[in-house]
């Protein structure tokens, strides 16, 4: 894929420069109930259809769902902050919180286990992934990355 030149704007977002002034990166700070999964996921399909990057939403739904879930079930507050940004050759969507805990490496989960598998599917459908802990110890960020080439930072 080519690279698209960007362009810094005073808020710090980026836009990627088409003409169009597609934005390139969305964040939204979310408390996650019921419905935002959902919601999350047609977030994603939304940005991906807008990049044009159709063939990576399967993928990138399953993932986020997974790392939302993970919110659910490792966050206190259920607070976080999704990110999506596009990417030379791809996509990267983070999912941020305030809990220091680091996850567990993926790991094979026996038949009749009930959990154990999420971070084991992003790793299985994405071409990386990962976690940032934050500077400060209060928290982290797991991203994954898709795309059509390798994706550089």
């Amino acid at each position: 894929m080519n690279s698209t030149p960007t362009t810094a704007q005073p808020d710090g977002a980026i836009e990627r420069d088409t003409g169009a002034h597609r934005p390139a990166r969305y964040r939204v700070p979310l408390t996650v109930t019921a419905e935002v999964p959902r919601l999350v996921r047609r977030t994603v399909r939304a940005y991906l259809v807008l990049w044009q990057l159709r063939d990576l939403i399967d993928a990138a739904e399953l993932a986020v769902t997974e790392l939302i879930g993970n919110v659910v079930k490792h966050v206190p507050d259920r607070r976080c902050v999704l990110s999506v940004e596009w990417r030379p050759g791809g996509v990267r969507v983070g999912v941020a919180d305030r809990s220091p805990v680091l996850p567990a490496p993926p790991r094979a989960a026996g038949p009749y286990e009930e959990s154990g598998r999420g971070l084991a599917l992003v790793a299985l459908v994405t071409h990386a992934w990962g976690v940032r802990p934050d500077g400060d110890g209060g928290g982290k960020t797991v991203w994954f990355e898709l795309g059509t080439d390798r994706i550089t930072t």
